[in-house]
């Protein structure tokens, strides 16, 4: 009989979690709210032979995670065709407790494997671009002055399915040794989170350019 998807969709030997294995989330649903979230990803890789980790910017479109980089990259080159790990977190709070051993952070992180597709025709290139902005930036992309035949094709584009991975959480407050409870020791959370601030406009703005409507719309963490 079929598992249901909700246990299975994305749980492999290498993605499921072999310690606090409680945390662990394998739903689809889960990881899209972590990558949904976040748009700063780290992505692991090889180039000649090394490994390397690239920071950049993801956006999700349905099942798959897309980023983008300069078509003469050498860290897009070599991802593309090739196997690549995704990693999104969101820290979300610091966790004291009794002793130090017990101490930890509370978090919301994916982590995401597979094989890097490069996206060459023209037309979804162009669409994921725009969804690209107008996920960061809601009802942005409509403002701007449009996108060049040159610019789309300096712009290298690659995704992954959402096929195999894990989201792993934390929350909560601090577990501590049972006996520990009884010591006269405060313990608790210190709450964090990432928060955007009054836009600061360009100096070399025209005379009498508004700031938009649409700042208001934009969201992290």
């Amino acid at each position: 009989m079929r598992q249901p998807e909700q246990e299975t969709a994305l749980k492999s030997d290498r993605s499921r979690l072999r310690r606090a294995h409680e945390r662990g989330l394998y739903d689809r649903e889960s990881l899209y709210q972590v990558l949904d979230a976040m748009p700063l990803a780290h992505i692991g890789y090889q180039i000649n032979g090394a490994t390397s980790v690239l920071p950049t910017l993801q956006w999700r479109e349905g099942d798959h995670v897309y980023w983008h980089g300069s078509a003469a990259s050498r860290a897009i080159r070599a991802m593309a065709g090739a196997e690549v790990c995704l990693s999104v977190t969101c820290m979300d709070g610091y966790v004291l407790a009794r002793s130090a051993f017990h101490h930890s952070v509370n978090f919301r992180s994916a982590m995401l494997f597979g094989v890097a597709e490069q996206v060459t025709d023209e037309d979804a290139k162009a669409a994921s671009l725009k969804m690209m902005v107008d996920h960061i930036f809601p009802g942005r992309w409509e403002t701007l002055r449009p996108m060049t035949a040159q610019e789309l094709k300096a712009t290298a584009l690659l995704r992954i399915p959402i096929e195999e991975g894990a989201a792993k959480i934390r929350s909560g407050p601090p577990k501590d040794d049972e006996e520990d409870y009884a010591l006269p020791i405060w313990a608790g959370v210190v709450p964090m989170a990432m928060e955007l601030h009054p836009p600061q406009p360009d100096p070399a703005n025209l005379v009498g350019v508004a700031m938009p409507d649409h700042l208001s719309r934009i969201r992290i963490g």
